[in-house]
């Protein structure tokens, strides 16, 4: 797959606890990416961070939160990643969703795994 230069970088900010139909909803959204042939996604989790009703998610012992803060970042040529954005609508009930301008400097598959097996 080629991924042109300039390209742009969606990302969605939600929880871990977010769920859509039962099942995590950082989960669907990158199975509905890969579905869209989008070139690829990332989901992040955080240990630290809040949103909009400033409430704060830590990963600390003490104040351990079942919901910690994910972001998946996915990134393609901008007329992909728009046609992508209505899928995402009908899953999001809060959360942010950020687009960025991206120059892609490097994209393709790495060496095939050639270690010896155990």
């Amino acid at each position: 797959m080629e991924l042109p230069t300039d390209s742009l970088l969606l990302r969605v900010y939600l929880g871990e606890s977010d769920r859509h139909d039962g099942r995590p909803l950082y989960e669907v959204i990158v199975l509905k990416a890969r579905a869209a042939g989008l070139a690829g996604a990332t989901v992040l989790r955080s240990p630290m961070g809040f949103g909009a009703a400033s409430h704060l998610h830590t990963a600390k012992i003490l104040r351990l939160s079942a919901d910690l803060p994910i972001v998946i970042e996915l990134v393609d040529a901008e007329a992909k990643i728009n046609a992508f954005l209505p899928q995402l609508e009908p899953l999001m009930d809060g959360g942010l969703i950020t687009l960025q301008p991206v120059k892609v400097v490097h994209y393709r598959a790495g060496a095939p795994d050639v270690s010896p097996s155990a």
